[in-house]
């Protein structure tokens, strides 16, 4: 199940009106063109998003979406989104949300399905945050195998808990200028204090090394189950992702080809 926290309903998608349309540059308008002829050739692709915390699949998912033209699927968004539409799902997903309940499988499967029906995800999609079971997975495969495709690629972020704990336990604060320090990578001149007022620094509430560590614990039981299922499949790329973002990018690219 999948327990999601309402949060602002999205904004309603308007259509263009020629008025708009009148407003967007001769140039813009080429580009967007140009874009749309060039995703025309793209082949198709689906892809999950596997990892911790903190491993860089925000900074990596935008750019992987534009270069293959796919549509980014977040589960929490996506569930919002139904909800606030009324579409069958997402009335049975607000029942179930307002008994308490998680919103079983079957009903987050389905409204992936109604989302991939989008025509931004003609090209195939990114799913972020979904399959995190097993069943969620054989379940996800069985709805698109009915659609005769499945799954090509599951990049899976790997980078060590002790990173990303050092990470949270060197990060310092200054709260009034949200000036942020790292005892390793990027120390104050003098130790817990700022460098411009003198003032001394403190942690953030959830810069908490033991929260992180339940956290992290938690994810690996979770996804490895996954990561073994589709490695059977062959369907898995390791991303080494404790490297510079264009080098994690680079192995992306050559994954994707």
């Amino acid at each position: 199940g999948l327990y999601c926290p309402q949060g602002p309903p999205p904004r309603p998608s308007r259509t263009m009106s020629s008025a708009a349309l009148h407003e967007v540059s001769t140039d813009a308008l080429m580009r967007e063109i140009q874009r749309r002829l060039e995703c025309q050739n793209k082949p198709d692709k689906r892809l999950i998003l596997v990892g911790p915390p903190g491993c860089g699949k925000g900074t990596q998912s935008p750019k992987i979406k534009a270069d293959h033209c796919l549509c980014h699927l977040a589960t929490g968004d996506m569930l919002r989104a139904a909800v606030a539409a009324k579409t069958p799902n997402g009335v049975r997903a607000k029942q179930a949300m307002e008994s308490g309940a998680l919103v079983s499988d079957d009903i987050v499967v389905g409204i992936i399905e109604e989302a991939i029906k989008q025509t931004e995800c003609r090209n195939g999609f990114i799913l972020d945050g979904f399959p995190r079971t097993v069943p969620q997975a054989v379940m996800l495969d069985e709805m698109l195998k009915k659609k005769g495709v499945s799954v090509d690629k599951v990049l899976d972020f790997q980078i060590p808990d002790e990173v990303l704990v050092e990470r949270i336990e060197g990060r310092w604060i200054h709260a009034a200028s949200g000036r942020s320090y790292h005892t390793k990578f990027s120390p104050p001149k003098v130790p817990g204090v700022d460098d411009v007022t003198g003032e001394p620094l403190t942690k953030r509430k959830d810069d908490n090394a033991a929260t992180l560590k339940s956290r992290l614990d938690a994810f690996h039981q979770q996804t490895q189950p996954v990561i073994d299922y589709y490695n059977k499949a062959g369907r898995v790329a390791n991303i080494t992702a404790n490297k510079p973002a264009k080098e994690v990018e680079a192995q992306i690219d050559s994954a994707l080809k």
